[in-house]
């Protein structure tokens, strides 16, 4: 039996579990995290992955498996989203290395264009991922919902399909 594990990079991402074994019930998880106050003189918080329930939630499907991360959205124009994307991916390549996960990194219209709907922009793109995510994994309908979108599980799906 082999795993596909999907990233949906970021603070407010996901972690989906797929596998070839048809038996296999699949996984979709908000990506953990927790605040703190963050490190600029300005009083606010941030957010950041926790590394240990990260680890947990890997680790059991650590072996033969294959490992897709989104692409983190690096604009200039978007200072503390970009930053945090980064510091998201680190904290996840960290642990991802420490298992000894193969991976490889995934830009969000490769996996889009094979699974969505083709011609979707902003809003829609959210819309399609839901509508699919539930149509292909009813049994997650409920945390798809609550997530606003299946794009960890859908990552999954695609390497899957792919056979990485």
């Amino acid at each position: 039996m082999k795993y596909y594990i999907g990233i949906d990079n970021g603070v407010s991402g996901s972690i989906g579990v797929v596998s070839s074994d048809p038996d296999f019930k699949p996984l979709l998880v908000q990506t953990p995290v927790f605040s703190q106050q963050n490190y600029t003189k300005a009083k606010a918080n941030i957010n950041r992955i926790d590394t240990k329930k990260l680890k947990e939630i890997l680790l059991p499907f650590s072996e033969n498996c294959f490992l897709l991360i989104e692409r983190p959205m690096v604009n200039p124009t978007r200072f503390k989203a970009t930053t945090s994307a980064l510091r998201a991916l680190e904290a996840s390549l960290i642990i991802i290395e420490e298992l000894n996960i193969p991976f490889s990194y995934i830009d969000s219209k490769e996996w889009q264009k094979a699974l969505l709907p083709s011609g979707l922009k902003g809003k829609e793109l959210k819309t399609a991922s839901i509508d699919i995510g539930c149509r292909l994994f009813p049994h997650l309908s409920d945390i798809i919902k609550k997530q606003k979108d299946a794009d960890g599980i859908l990552i999954a799906e695609y390497g899957k399909r792919q056979g990485f």
